[in-house]
């Protein structure tokens, strides 16, 4: 009974909302209580009964205590595998949560094909469906159908969901032609740093939003504004601000000219997807979009969004850590061509397949083989850039990459100031990783790997670099609570099984 003390559940509820991201002042907001009495809870000074200790974990997500299997997630990883064969990219996580906002403009029928099924989609499925969307999945799951109702429910909103996921700032666009005012959670997602939300409300304050935030959520007023055709420059280039701003464009009747707007691959997708709807949008790829917005909306419409170049870049990673010959197969060369020449640089020996298109019928793919090479320390720092740049969420690869390669190699996650800690984390599986700054890493190898338990990070890229580590390690590594791989990626550890990989999944 030494293990139900209420210092031990305390210890296991902290543990849980960090894993989630979660302050203690957010997780009070859930369960209708104060930020002391979490505070008390998690120090072990209050006794909880099993029915607040289930509220808790329902909060969390977190079966606290559990009769058997259950619990949260973990891998166990026996290595070192080689991996061999082919593996297709499936669809991107981030342009499937832009898309799952976005329906919320369409009056019609909106059919997402090939939608990835991970916890970040499920976090907003649960939050639309709880405000009125009727959400149905095919028999095989290959097409999600979203029909918004004709009033959405707001006060009925899935509260623990939405703070569970930062995506839950993009509804501040939809929502601001349909409701005169109305409140958001504030937003959640991996822990990497102060993460501003005022381009945010910067840019849309050019559609007559004004937000206060009060303690836990933002209250949105909007103003009414005449049709006018509308010019705004974004104050940040990034990718959910942009998008917030298409999707508030798009449903207003004139002519709106954004700048300094971001051309990533979710942005466009998301484009492509407004097309569809009727909105027409020039300049898709470029920093200056012209959205050209209608009145109502109100199509039926069928989308598939693109492949991930974030999980190919992950893909490809396992390759070379690993020394294996793999074929990554529907990699969106776009969004990775300068990844490539860095690798290039580097020393990786690789082909390409002739491009061919997606099922959106608009972005380029190929198919990539890595073979074995013996990679060199690069040239230069490796830092991120807005795209056409190297992705911000490939730069994490790069702290694997290069602990296999022969040399130094400077990594400058100048936009996170969490993220680059994180990488730290895989000195513990034999890495070298000397931490500058909260922004600067020097990665030395080439590195003998070697099996260790580990606690995921908050941050789903850092996790993930370690799991991919942990596949050319010697011995067992043991990964706990994997939720946050979860939340970006689909089935990851069957998928690289099917290659070669030793990855079991077990709970406590």
């Amino acid at each position: 009974m030494a293990d139900l003390l209420p210092s031990s559940i305390g210890t296991l509820i902290r543990d849980a909302r960090k894993q989630r991201g979660l302050t203690q002042q957010e997780l009070a907001d859930v369960l209708g209580t104060s930020q002391s009495a979490v505070h008390r809870i998690e120090s072990g000074g209050q006794n909880l009964s099993l029915e607040m200790i289930n509220r808790i974990a329902g909060a969390l997500d977190s079966p606290l205590i559990t009769a058997g299997a259950g619990g949260p997630t973990h891998l166990r990883i026996h290595g070192p595998v080689k991996l061999s064969g082919s593996i297709a990219v499936r669809s991107s996580k981030n342009a499937a949560v832009a898309l799952l906002c976005a329906s919320l403009i369409n009056h019609g029928r909106t059919v997402l094909t090939g939608i990835a099924q991970i916890e970040e989609v499920n976090r907003i499925l649960e939050v639309l469906t709880s405000i009125g969307v009727r959400a149905t999945w095919s028999d095989d799951k290959s097409e999600l159908e979203l029909i918004r109702p004709a009033r959405l429910d707001l006060a009925r909103m899935n509260v623990a969901a939405a703070r569970r996921t930062r995506s839950i700032i993009m509804f501040l666009g939809p929502l601001l032609h349909s409701e005169d005012a109305f409140d958001l959670p504030y937003a959640g997602g991996c822990n990497l740093g102060e993460r501003t939300v005022t381009p945010h409300l910067q840019a849309l304050r050019h559609f007559g939003l004004s937000v206060l935030t009060t303690q836990g959520l933002y209250h949105a007023v909007v103003h009414q504004m005449a049709d006018a055709d509308r010019k705004l420059t974004l104050t940040e280039r990034g990718d959910t601000v942009t998008e917030n701003v298409l999707m508030a464009a798009a449903q207003f009747p004139g002519r709106t000219e954004i700048r300094n707007a971001s051309s990533n691959y979710m942005v466009q997708d998301l484009c492509f997807f407004l097309g569809e709807l009727g909105v027409r949008i020039d300049g898709i790829g470029t920093t200056t979009l012209t959205v050209h917005g209608l009145e109502r909306i109100d199509a039926d419409v069928a989308f598939a969004p693109s492949e991930d170049p974030i999980e190919a870049m992950s893909l490809l990673t396992a390759a070379i850590v690993t020394g294996s010959e793999l074929t990554i197969q529907r990699s969106p060369i776009e969004f990775l061509d300068i990844e490539l020449a860095i690798l290039a640089e580097m020393g990786l020996d690789y082909s390409l397949t002739p491009e061919y298109r997606s099922y959106n019928g608009q972005t380029r793919l190929v198919d990539i083989t890595v073979r074995p090479s013996v990679l060199h320390h690069a040239a230069d720092k490796i830092h991120p850039m807005p795209f056409p740049g190297l992705n911000i969420d490939n730069l994490p690869f790069f702290a694997v990459i290069a602990a296999v390669a022969e040399g130094r190699t400077m990594i400058h996650d100048w936009v996170y100031e969490n993220r680059a800690i994180h990488l730290v984390e895989l000195n513990k599986l034999g890495a070298d990783v000397q931490l500058l700054d909260p922004h600067r890493i020097v990665v030395t190898g080439p590195t003998r790997w070697r099996g260790q338990e580990l606690i995921c990070p908050q941050a789903l890229r850092p996790a993930v670099c370690l799991l991919l580590a942990a596949l050319a390690a010697r011995g067992t590594s043991v990964l706990r609570d994997v939720y946050v791989i979860n939340r970006g990626y689909e089935d990851l550890p069957n998928r690289l099984n099917a290659l070669g990989a030793r990855i079991d999944v077990f709970h406590d």
